[in-house]
């Protein structure tokens, strides 16, 4: 279905259950997106949650900010969530992205002796028009291997000290 795929695993210090509670926390999946930093063109995104708070299949998560000074814009759907293994979720209508275009984004996670491993993935298309078709050619694959990347390791920062994650700041949630 879509043209383009990426995947990172990781080994996490904890048990299965507390991994994907605290994946489960559509903030926390996207706190990399919602800081500014010279990857994100020195702009942010806003997480607003629907009322279901992204836990749930048919659940909401919209992400709205400005990247090196652009508004970007998308919603998301949560279409598979099976605790505490496996969760996915797909961009709904036409995203407003610079270099991926639509997209299936997830997790899983399965018990190992030293605790759980996780699997982030993406399968994503490029943009089909103007700019961000030539910019996603050129940084689209670079995108999608930061994204897994940041959310497994992330995960691995949160569970790094055999202790419970902390608290993520709470995304807004829109009814």
């Amino acid at each position: 279905m879509f043209e383009r795929h990426d995947e990172y695993s990781a080994a996490i210090n904890a048990r299965v259950t507390e991994v994907f509670a605290h994946l489960d926390d559509q903030t926390r999946l996207s706190a990399h997106m919602s800081k500014r930093s010279w990857k994100m063109g020195w702009g942010k995104m806003e997480v607003r949650l629907d009322a279901q708070g992204g836990k749930a299949v048919g659940s909401h998560i919209v992400l709205d900010g400005r990247i090196f000074g652009i508004h970007l814009y998308l919603d998301e759907v949560v279409t598979v969530r099976e605790p505490p293994h496996r969760k996915r979720w797909r961009t709904v209508g036409e995203p407003r992205l610079l270099v991926i275009g639509q997209y299936s984004m997830g997790f899983d996670v399965a018990d190992v002796e030293t605790g759980a491993r996780l699997r982030v993935l993406i399968d994503y298309d490029l943009p089909a028009h103007g700019l961000s078709k030539i910019l996603g050619r050129l940084f689209g694959p670079m995108y999608a291997k930061w994204c897994t990347r940041q959310m497994a390791r992330d995960a691995e920062s949160a569970f790094a000290d055999g202790g419970s994650p902390p608290v993520a700041s709470a995304g807004t949630q829109h009814g």
